[in-house]
């Protein structure tokens, strides 16, 4: 399947607030994205799904859900979760050395084409979205 076919996709994995959900999460969209031909975008992708993840279920108590989307050449890889609070903005990635948290949204800034978060509500509940983009070409 090419990769900027004109065919737009999305999944969504609901999730539970448990931190195993990461790795679930990071299998799920590996065979999502070797199913579509997207397989030179696996390492980086489970790389930011994993930090969006771990961080919508690391710092809420509610339940999750990781988003991923493919339309014209883009994919968008995105976690929700039930806190509306804004994330914390990143530090620099450099500066952040060997620090034990803080250091996703800076590794997603550092990887991701684009990124950024909004607040949500979904199915009565308030939350956020936090997003990245990837670019195929």
């Amino acid at each position: 399947m090419p990769e900027n076919g004109p065919d737009p996709w999305e999944y969504t994995l609901y999730i539970p607030n448990d931190v195993r959900a990461v790795t679930v999460a990071r299998r799920t969209l590996r065979l999502i994205l070797t199913l579509h031909g997207l397989i030179r975008l696996t390492d980086t992708a489970e790389l930011l799904a994993a930090e969006l993840v771990s961080n919508a279920v690391r710092h809420t108590k509610g339940p999750a859900a990781l988003r991923v989307r493919w339309s014209a050449g883009v994919l968008r890889i995105g976690a929700w979760d039930a806190d509306p609070e804004p994330p914390e903005p990143p530090g620099e990635f450099d500066v952040l050395g060997e620090a034990e948290e803080g250091r996703g949204l800076a590794l997603v800034r550092a990887c991701a084409d684009l990124w950024g978060w909004q607040p949500l509500a979904r199915h009565g509940n308030r939350g956020k979205y936090v997003w990245c983009e990837l670019a195929a070409a």
